[in-house]
């Protein structure tokens, strides 16, 4: 059985506070379906269909709506007799995910965020990621690799894509003008973690746990964690501008981080 995915899905995105003001930031739609749903289909799309949220601010918004997603994604015949329960005629492409929900605490940093999952997580390691990133990183090989060093963490690195348009040059020549290409050089955290059972030792479970401020921090200097580069498509969504990129793309049909059929 593959490792669960951990999705951090606890933030309240003060920088789209024009749709995060009524629910969390994992649920700002891109195609009329939250990100949420987005990078558990890149998952799923890797077999991958095993999912465990910490929830934070609005977390109400994400139980309700996986709560109810069997009907509302599907066709279905209800009696409204108490005692019966909706039939259900279709089934949605997501039928094989099991989703966890847990409330981790509404100001909890990220490191305590996955510390309160403990309990609920199974198996010698696991998946962890950001709840407003997608890219197309191969999930499967990203897998294979953490267990190829043995090493306790594995981390993402991408190349961030530029704030402003480039201009690719020839001399005095523009070879071509792209709207929001990805940056040449320099790597950051694209998320994307995959880390052994053990890296939870390194956590508490109290509110100012961080994350990569913290146990990542002292995971690499105890040289138990290695990187992955990914050199695809990835974008995170922390503002308006974002998010309306991403929206484009989709509606466009130019999604690169749609790997599912």
């Amino acid at each position: 059985m593959k490792p669960q995915v951990v999705i951090l899905c606890g933030g309240k995105g003060t920088r789209l506070r024009e749709e995060t003001g009524i629910k969390p930031k994992p649920m700002v739609e891109i195609g009329g379906k939250p990100i949420l749903w987005h990078i558990m289909k890149s998952y799923s799309a890797h077999g991958f269909d095993r999912f465990v949220l910490a929830l934070g601010y609005r977390g109400d918004v994400i139980k309700s709506y996986f709560y109810h997603y069997r009907v509302t994604a599907s066709d279905f015949t209800v009696k409204l007799s108490p005692h019966s329960e909706p039939r259900i005629h279709s089934v949605s492409d997501e039928e094989r995910w099991e989703i966890t929900c847990v409330d981790t605490g509404e100001e909890t940093l990220k490191g305590g965020r996955v510390k309160r999952l403990e309990s609920f997580l199974e198996g010698d390691r696991f998946h962890l990621t950001y709840g407003d990133g997608v890219g197309d990183v191969d999930i499967t090989a990203l897998d294979e690799y953490h267990r190829s060093h043995g090493r306790l963490g594995t981390v993402t690195a991408v190349r961030p894509p530029s704030r402003f348009g480039e201009m690719r040059l020839d001399g005095d020549r523009v070879v071509s003008f792209e709207e929001k290409p990805q940056m040449g050089t320099g790597l950051i955290n694209g998320g994307f973690f995959v880390l052994d059972r053990s890296f939870l030792d390194r956590l508490t479970p109290d509110e100012d746990c961080d994350l990569e401020f913290g146990a990542l921090q002292t995971l690499a200097a105890d040289d138990q964690l290695r990187v992955w580069r990914h050199d695809g498509f990835w974008q995170c969504m922390d503002t308006a501008r974002e998010r309306d990129a991403l929206e484009k793309a989709w509606r466009a049909g130019e999604a690169p981080w749609k790997v599912w059929a």
